[in-house]
C-alpha cells in the first residue's frame, strides 16, 4: 500500500483549538458531547497503519481514558495504552485508516497523546472519504480523501482539539501523524446520519446508530448517558448510564431525541450489571416537534423495575413522536434504552433527503 503525500501545511488554520498543557485545566469544546462515530461500542474498527511496532493501532479507539503502566517494559520498548510507531529513518510520515462505526458527519476530533511525552507526533492531519460497502486498505487508498484537518502542530501528554467546518457524511477517517509517534485515543465527534434503506421496518428509534442522540441529562457522574443509545448489551456498569446518587428531592432523568420521528411500540429499560444502584422505578414519557418541553405524553406509567434486568413494555395507542424522556426514581444507573417502533412517512423522507444532502 502506497503512502499518500502530506497535505499542505498553512501557518494559521482556524481548526486548531490551543489548550493549555495541564489536561485538566483545558476548555472542552462542545462537539465532545456528541456521538464518538469512531467508538468500538458504537463498531468503529482500526483497518490499517503503516506502522505498529511499539503499541497496537487498535488502542487508538478503545473506550475510556488511556492508561499509564509505570516502569512497564516489554521487548520493544516501554508499553503504552495507544498507538506507537517506530522511530523513521526514511522520508514520508505514518497514518492510520479508522472505519466509523456509522456513517455520519464530523463536528471535531480529538487526537489524544496522553503519557507520550518524548514520542509524541510534531504535526497531524486527518481525512475523510464517504466509501459504498467494505472497501479494504488498498481500495481506500486509491479513492479521494477530503481534508478535515490540515497538517496542524500537536502537543504531547495532551487532548488535542480540532474543530471540522465540513457537513458531509462520511464512512472512514485517515489520522496522519507526521512523522512518526504515538497517539493514545482519537475521537471522531459528530452526528450520525443513518442510512434510509435500513430504516425501513420496526426499528429502535433511539438508537445511536440510527441517529438518536441525548438530548438532555439531569447528571451523568460516574458515565455518559449516551451509553444508554449503544448497540449490544452492557458488560458492566461503566458501560451504562450512572448518575451521583441524589441527596435532595426530585429525580433524575434523561431526554433522548429519536433519530426518526416515529411511532414507538414496544420500549426495552435495561438494568444489566447494575445490582445495588439500580432505580427503583422508571417512567417513559414522549413528545413531538423540535422541542417538546411542557408536551410530554405518557406511554410508560411509573413502574418498579429489578435490578441486573432487561424489562420490556409495549406502548398502548402510540402516535408519532420525536423525542423521549426517561426519569428514574429517585436516581440509578441504567445499561441500555430501546424504543422500537416505525417511522411515518414524512420521518423517512425526510431521512432520504438528508442522505442526499450529505453526500456533497
Amino acid at each position: 500500500m502506497t503512502e499518500q503525500a502530506e497535505p499542505a501545511a498553512h501557518a494559521a488554520n482556524p481548526t486548531y483549538v490551543e489548550m493549555v498543557a495541564e489536561r485538566a485545566l483545558g476548555a472542552n469544546p462542545t462537539y465532545v458531547g456528541m456521538a464518538d462515530l469512531a467508538s468500538r461500542q458504537l463498531g468503529g474498527s482500526v483497518m490499517f497503519a503503516t506502522d505498529e511496532l511499539f503499541a497496537e493501532k487498535e488502542n487508538l479507539i478503545k473506550p475510556g481514558p488511556a492508561g499509564h503502566a509505570a516502569g512497564e517494559f516489554g521487548n520493544k520498548g516501554k508499553v503504552y495504552d495507544g498507538w506507537e510507531t517506530r522511530r523513521r529513518r526514511e522520508p514520508g510520515h505514518d497514518h492510520a485508516i479508522v472505519r466509523l462505526g456509522a456513517p455520519g458527519i464530523v463536528h471535531g476530533v480529538v487526537v489524544d497523546t496522553a503519557w507520550f511525552r518524548g514520542n509524541y507526533p510534531a504535526r497531524i492531519s486527518v481525512e475523510a472519504v464517504r466509501a459504498e460497502g467494505y472497501p479494504g486498505p488498498d481500495e481506500l487508498a486509491a479513492m479521494g480523501w477530503q481534508a478535515l484537518v490540515r497538517s496542524t502542530a500537536a502537543r504531547g501528554d495532551t487532548a488535542n482539539y480540532y474543530q471540522v467546518s465540513d457537513r458531509r457524511r462520511w464512512t472512514h477517517v485517515r489520522l496522519s501523524i507526521y512523522p512518526d509517534g504515538g497517539v493514545a485515543r482519537f475521537r471522531v465527534h459528530g452526528q450520525v446520519v443513518p442510512d434510509p434503506r435500513f430504516l425501513a421496518g420496526t426499528v429502535d428509534l433511539a438508537a445511536m446508530e440510527n441517529g438518536g442522540e441525548v438530548a438532555g441529562c439531569s447528571d451523568a457522574f460516574y458515565a455518559s448517558a449516551w451509553q444508554l443509545l449503544l448497540p449490544g448489551l452492557a458488560r458492566s456498569t461503566g458501560e451504562g448510564w450512572e448518575n451521583a446518587r441524589r441527596r435532595g428531592p426530585g429525580n433524575d432523568y434523561v431526554v433522548v431525541r429519536l433519530g426518526a420521528a416515529g411511532v414507538p411500540r414496544s420500549v426495552e429499560v435495561d438494568t444489566s450489571c447494575f445490582v445495588g444502584n439500580a432505580p427503583g422505578w422508571v417512567r417513559l414519557t414522549a413528545g413531538a416537534g423540535p422541542d417538546p418541553d411542557g408536551s410530554w405524553t405518557e406511554i410508560v406509567p411509573k413502574v418498579a423495575v429489578r435490578p441486573d434486568t432487561r424489562h420490556r413494555f409495549l406502548v398502548e395507542e402510540a402516535s408519532p413522536v420525536s423525542h423521549v424522556r426517561l426519569d428514574v426514581y429517585p436516581d440509578g444507573g441504567l445499561a441500555r434504552l430501546r424504543v422500537n417502533g416505525e417511522l411515518d412517512d414524512p420521518a423517512l423522507a425526510q431521512a432520504w433527503r438528508r442522505w442526499q444532502e450529505t453526500a456533497g
